[in-house]
């Protein structure tokens, strides 16, 4: 028996309800702003979020020590651009991704507002960047969107400058 021949389940339902949240949408966005050919372009919201999501099978077929070629660097480009971009839409004010990486996959994002640092966080292994599910990945952006919020809150007058 082959298992060459069966057709893999996809990893994301597409009538899942994190589909229709406003953090899909906004990651669906980035990624077609990061597609210079047009290639997601037909392609449905479920498909265009498939590659974000690495079950433990996938996850497995990964080597543990590689390098991150330019489409995995553009697949977290997108996530963090989305992240800024509803950092935006929540407080009004501009917020910017600054990501930093090695070629061997090591390096380290932060999101300012104003003079502000909202996040900071160390990146590694980056060649198997993604989460176990959609809504796994949803709760990774709002967690870091709710505690930029939060930092923007407390202070206003530096996120301000």
């Amino acid at each position: 028996m082959s298992t060459e021949t069966a057709t893999a389940e996809p990893a994301i339902d597409p009538n899942d309800p994190v589909l229709g949240t406003e953090f899909a949408t906004e990651m669906v966005r980035q990624v077609r702003a990061i597609d210079p050919y047009g290639t997601y372009d037909e392609l449905s919201a479920a498909e265009v979020l498939e590659p974000y999501v690495l079950t433990k099978e996938k996850k497995r077929e990964i080597p543990i020590v590689g390098d991150p070629d330019e489409i995995i660097v553009a697949r977290i480009q997108a996530f963090y651009n989305a992240i800024a971009v509803l950092i935006e839409k929540e407080c009004g004010l501009r917020a910017v991704p600054l990501l930093h990486l090695t070629h061997e996959g090591f390096g380290r994002v932060l999101i300012t507002v104003g003079k502000l640092v909202v996040m900071d966080r160390s990146l590694r292994d980056v060649h198997r960047f993604g989460f176990a599910s959609l809504s796994k990945m949803k709760d990774e952006g709002d967690k870091l969107l709710s505690v930029a919020l939060e930092l923007i809150g407390e202070h206003s007058q530096v996120a301000g400058l």
